[in-house]
């Protein structure tokens, strides 16, 4: 690839006027030139306006090359400047010192025309180069953060539709959404460090469980009006159709997830809606799974979905208090659910009842758990 070099900016360092007539006539009218006497000036010079490249002489009065060297490699403006030594010295002590500074080159003196020429632009064309590879790579990483939030907003996008549609048939609240949807979050927050679910979850599968939670009853779209929506207990024949929301869940995810590909973010959906009714002691629905046989996503939901259950009003019952909706989890412990999981919970229950106060229903809600 060929790069334009001629609006390129070389700066020659040396305390020798001979030295600098010589460059500045080799270089003359391929570069921009600018010219130092000493590494005091050199600094302000490059203060004053970045070059491109340095050649700089290592033995001059006062600071030498060297100190020059570092004081360009310590300042992250101009740490990236190519800095080529020009010495008499060839020794390799003297060269080694120098690369280990920073420098990418030496010329030695005196002069060869030819070999300041070609050394002058093979590395302006390194640092061309390496800049536009660099600038490459900043548009391809811009362009997958873009591409990123696309895929989070399209993901959100279809949980909103599939929960909207949901919601249309289900006589649950939006609070009872909001509300599970993050005690789900900060449930499933407080394992990524715990010893026994770390190597379970991670910030992405908490972020993945948090945004498919609304859909873990999106099965209940199939259930039939007269059961879904009546005003009381069901019996025994109405609650075993009403299973079958978990299948349905799972079927309609499943389905969803074949077009995506098993590692999109319909799995955790599909886990959550499909066992999200399971109990520890395998006594749940709709296979009766016992202990981790359960998906993680699953038993964090049971224990977010009860306690909605238990701090919502329903037409055969009040709203719990927060005290008592607490002690009967406490009281599932490795019957309904998953112990560990149960001990975390008692340790930010209080966390719950900020997200239940904050997505209330009613002022009866309210009012319960301030209990």
């Amino acid at each position: 690839m060929l790069f334009d070099l001629t609006k390129q900016n070389v700066l020659i360092v040396d305390d020798t006027e001979t030295n600098i007539d010589i460059l500045v006539d080799a270089l003359d009218g391929l570069y921009e030139i600018s010219v130092a006497i000493d590494g005091e000036s050199a600094l302000e010079t490059v203060e004053e306006e970045k070059p491109d490249l340095i050649l700089l002489d290592i033995m001059m009065p006062g600071m030498d090359g060297y100190e020059v060297c570092q004081k360009l490699k310590e300042s992250a403006e101009t740490k990236d400047i190519p800095v080529i030594f020009l010495t008499a010295a060839a020794n390799i002590e003297s060269k080694n010192r120098g690369f280990e500074l920073g420098a990418v080159d030496y010329i030695t003196k005196p002069f060869e025309v030819s070999e300041v020429k070609a050394r002058v632009s093979t590395h302006l064309t390194l640092k061309i180069a390496r800049e536009s590879l660099e600038r490459q790579n900043e548009i391809l990483e811009e362009k997958v953060r873009e591409r990123t939030k696309e895929i989070a907003r399209t993901q959100e996008v279809t949980i909103q539709s599939l929960t909207s549609l949901a919601e249309t048939r289900d006589n649950e609240t939006g609070g009872h959404i909001r509300r599970t949807k993050n005690y789900v979050k900060i449930l499933a927050g407080e394992l990524i460090n715990h010893p026994k679910f770390r190597d379970q979850v991670d910030n992405n599968s908490v972020e993945m469980m948090w945004k498919s939670a609304p859909l873990h009853d999106i099965g209940k779209v199939g259930i039939r009006d007269h059961i879904l929506l009546k005003p009381g207990k069901l019996d025994e024949a109405e609650f075993d159709e009403m299973k079958k929301h978990t299948i349905l869940g799972m079927i309609a995810l499943e389905n969803a997830e074949k077009d995506l590909g098993s590692n999109s973010f319909l799995r955790f959906a599909k886990e959550i809606a499909y066992t999200h009714q399971e109990k520890w002691d395998g006594s749940g629905y709709p296979k009766g799974l016992r202990g981790e046989q359960i998906p993680l996503s699953g038993r964090i939901m049971a224990i977010a979905d009860v306690y909605d259950a238990l701090i919502s009003a329903r037409v055969y019952k009040p709203p719990f208090t927060h005290t008592k909706a607490v002690s009967i989890i406490v009281e599932g412990k490795g019957k309904h659910f998953d112990a560990d999981l149960v001990e975390i919970f008692q340790g930010i229950s209080e966390g719950f009842r900020e997200i239940a106060l904050k997505y209330a229903d009613s002022n009866d809600q309210r009012k319960a758990l301030e209990q």
